[in-house]
Formats: C-alpha cells, structure tokens, sequence
C-alpha cells in the first residue's frame, strides 16, 4: 500500500502565475512533491496540495 505525506501552500492574489509556477517547480525538483490538487478561491487567492510517497525501509535480514 502507498502511503503519501501532504502539505498545504497558499498563495495570495497578489501573487503572479509565473511566480506561483516557479516555487511549485523547486518544490517538485528539491523535495520531490507533486502537484496533487489547486484550486482557485473566488478572491483571487490559490491553494495548491501537494503530496510525496513515504518509503518505508524493510528489513531483509
């Protein structure tokens, strides 16, 4: 079974597309996060979840 570890970033109106895209970006490339789901409030303000499978380490011996 997969198991995932999430984590919430919010972003204000404010903030530019192409700005919200490159810290998503590092995320995804330095700590292996996923976009799993943005949603788009009706203020303006942006949500993205973002979620990585947890790797348990089994013992073999």
């Amino acid at each position: 079974m997969v198991e995932y570890e999430y984590r919430t970033v919010t972003f204000n109106r404010d903030v530019s597309r192409s700005e919200a895209r490159r810290v998503l970006a590092e995320h995804a490339e330095y700590e292996q996060w996923e976009l799993f789901r943005m949603r788009l409030y009706f203020g303006g303000a942006r949500r993205a979840l973002l979620r990585r499978k947890i790797i348990r380490v089994r013992r073999t011996a």
